[in-house]
């Protein structure tokens, strides 16, 4: 049994659903030859991704990697979600996870990785 459990989300859900909605209205397009519908379609799947980025970013979604048990069901919110995921691209583009970066920085620690060297000639 896996210990990701990763998409089982309210965040997930939604934007498949919407993006399939999508999908379903660009393939009508496709087989009417109608460049509106084409473009409507692919506008409710540009929707789909801003919908579900703002749920993970309210709590809705779920970081990736081992979460506890506890932290599996679907209706569980992700409280660590308002001050950003470290290595997470979509805290990353709202602004979160930064403080922690300018904090450590303040307290003169480096968060870079430091250089080990490879061999007694460095």
């Amino acid at each position: 049994m896996s210990l990701y459990d990763e998409g089982h989300t309210v965040a997930g859900w939604t934007g498949f659903g919407i993006a399939t909605a999508g999908s379903g209205v660009v393939g009508l397009g496709v087989c009417t030859a109608s460049l509106p519908l084409v473009a409507g379609g692919l506008a409710v799947v540009a929707v789909s991704v801003l919908v579900t980025w703002i749920l993970r970013l309210a709590g809705w979604g779920k970081p990736p990697g081992v979460r506890p048990r506890g932290q599996w069901g679907m209706r569980v919110r992700d409280a660590q979600a308002r001050e950003g995921h470290p290595g997470c691209v979509s805290c990353r583009l709202a602004g979160r996870g930064r403080r922690a970066v300018v904090m450590a920085a303040a307290a003169g620690r480096s968060t870079a990785a430091e250089s080990v060297p490879l061999s007694p000639v460095e």
